[in-house]
């Protein structure tokens, strides 16, 4: 992991790290991953935490490094419940979360960023300790409901990555910035499949009732 950190390439007057550069190319495959619905999305999601741990801790941001951890353990937990209910031809069942669902989501991100930003602060463990406690707590709650096979994870990463671009940039992580950007666009392709999917699997229930 050491050389991965310590050595990489220039870019915009800094100098990415390569696990920063491979962790973030992971990091996009997971989303084409993820849109397509295959099992590879948790392997691939595996890698991409261990090595972006790495980054953010050299760069001290404690909320970014944390959240790769939970990540992993979500991914693994992914990675079971995929295999379980995954269809050989169609891939993991989809579906849109129901009202119950979204309030409870919604309000896991506010009340969740909240006391993370709280704890961070006090243990002075980020110098960012609002956006990165957001996107620490919206990137835990978008691949909990990406687990479940819920299109609202594809929303809750439209917001993550809203509040990213700019933190990458003052971290001085513009690559990691670059990345952001290219995760909103492909986020919203991965909405519109999924929205896509969910409603056709849905269609033979309501015509079935």
């Amino acid at each position: 992991m050491h050389v991965l950190l310590d050595n990489g390439i220039p870019f915009l007057g800094q100098t990415m790290s390569y696990a920063e550069v491979i962790g973030q190319v992971f990091a996009i495959a997971v989303v084409f991953l993820a849109s397509a619905r295959t099992l590879w999305t948790w392997p691939v999601q595996l890698v991409s935490v261990a090595l972006l741990f790495g980054v953010y801790t050299s760069a001290q941001l404690g909320g970014l490094a944390v959240r790769q951890v939970i990540v992993g353990l979500i991914a693994v937990y992914g990675w079971w419940a995929w295999a379980r209910r995954r269809d050989p031809v169609l891939g993991v069942p989809v579906r849109t979360a129901t009202t119950r669902e979204r309030i409870a989501a919604a309000a896991a991100f506010v009340v969740g960023t909240a006391v993370f930003a709280l704890t961070l602060d006090a243990f002075d463990a980020s110098w960012a300790p609002w956006p990165d406690a957001a996107i620490f707590v919206g990137t835990a709650l978008a691949f909990l409901l990406q687990s479940m096979g819920l299109v609202e994870f594809w929303v809750v990463w439209l917001v993550v990555d809203a509040i990213g671009v700019p933190l990458q940039i003052s971290s001085h992580l513009y690559f990691s910035a670059l990345v952001y950007l290219v995760f909103g666009a492909l986020v919203v392709n991965g909405l519109w499949t999924w929205h896509r999917a969910a409603r056709r699997e849905r269609a033979p229930v309501a015509a079935a009732t």
